[in-house]
C-alpha cells in the first residue's frame, strides 16, 4: 500500500492552538475559571512533547542494548514514582515495591513481545522497544496506581474491622482478601471498560497514528490488538504483585496490620 503521509509544519500546528483558543474564551465568557488552568497545561504540554519527540529522536539513534536499556529503566523509574504520587496514605517501602513491581511486568511482557512475537531484530532496536515499553508502562502506572490507592483507603477506613478478624483468629490473608479483591478489581477497571468500546466508540492513538501514516489499516489494527493484549498482560501482572508486596508489607508475619499508614495530599 502507497504511504501518504502528510506531516505538519509549526505554521500548520500554530493554527490548531486556535481550538484551545476557544476554550479559553468559553471560560472567559462563562466565567468558569479555567482560564489559567488551560493556558497552563496547554504551554505544559507542549513543551513536553517537543521535548519528548527530540529527545526520541535521539533515543532512535542509539545502537548500543546498554544505553537504550539504561533509557528504559529511566522511564520505568519516572512512572514509579508517579504510581506512587497518586497515592494518599502511604507506607515505607511503596516507591520500591512500585518501581520493582513496574519494572518486571512492563519488561517481562515487552522483551516477550518483542522478541517472541514481533521478533524485532535485534531485540533492543529502540524504534520498538521504547514506544511499546512506553504504552505498557503508562497502562500499569494507571492500573497500579488506582490499586494501590484503593487499597492504602480501605485498609485505614476499615482498620477496626481487620484487626478485630485478627483477634478472633482470622489469618491476615482472611482478613485482607476481600480488600485485596476490590483493590485489583479497581486497578483493572480502566484497562477493560477501554477493551469493550475499542472500535466502536474509539479507535486507539496508535492505530490512528498508522493509517494517518499511512499504513494498511487491517495491519493497524493487528497491531493495535497486539499493543491492548501487551498493556492488558501488564497492568495485570504489575497491580497484582505491587497489591501483593503492600500486602507483605502491611501484614507482619504473626498476623498483624502493623504499619501506620503516612497521609499526604
Amino acid at each position: 500500500m502507497e504511504t501518504n503521509y502528510i506531516s505538519i509544519s509549526y505554521p500548520q500546528l500554530a493554527l490548531a492552538t486556535l481550538f484551545i483558543v476557544i476554550n479559553v474564551c468559553l471560560s472567559l465568557a462563562l466565567k468558569l475559571g479555567l482560564t489559567q488552568s488551560l493556558i497552563v497545561a496547554s504551554m505544559r504540554m507542549i513543551a513536553q512533547l517537543l521535548v519528548v519527540g527530540y529527545a526520541l529522536q535521539w533515543v532512535f539513534t542509539l545502537s548500543n542494548p546498554f544505553l537504550v536499556l539504561l533509557v528504559a529503566v529511566a522511564m520505568t523509574t519516572i512512572a514509579a514514582l508517579s504510581s506512587v504520587n497518586r497515592t494518599r496514605r502511604r507506607f515505607p517501602s511503596i516507591y520500591w515495591n512500585s518501581f520493582v513491581c513496574l519494572l518486571s511486568a512492563s519488561f517481562l511482557v515487552t522483551g516477550l513481545t518483542v522478541n517472541g512475537i514481533i521478533r524485532v531484530q535485534p531485540w533492543y532496536d529502540p524504534q520498538y522497544l521504547i514506544p511499546l515499553l512506553g504504552m505498557v508502562l503508562g497502562n500499569a502506572l494507571t492500573g497500579t496506581s488506582l490499586a494501590l490507592d484503593k487499597f492504602m483507603e480501605d485498609l485505614s477506613s476499615k482498620r477496626e474491622q481487620i484487626e478485630a478478624l485478627l483477634t478472633l483468629g482470622a489469618t491476615r490473608w482472611e482478613a485482607a482478601h476481600e480488600t485485596l479483591k476490590e483493590a485489583l478489581r479497581t486497578g483493572m477497571i480502566p484497562t477493560i471498560n477501554s477493551m469493550m468500546v475499542m472500535g466502536l466508540v474509539s479507535l486507539p492513538g496508535m492505530m490512528t497514528g498508522q493509517i494517518l501514516a499511512g499504513a494498511s489499516p487491517t495491519d493497524a489494527v493487528r497491531y493495535q490488538i497486539l499493543i491492548i493484549f501487551t498493556q492488558a498482560s501488564g497492568t495485570a501482572l504489575a497491580t497484582i504483585g505491587v497489591l501483593t508486596l503492600a500486602f507483605f508489607a502491611v501484614f507482619n508475619s504473626q498476623h498483624q496490620l502493623s504499619v501506620t499508614f503516612s497521609l499526604y495530599r
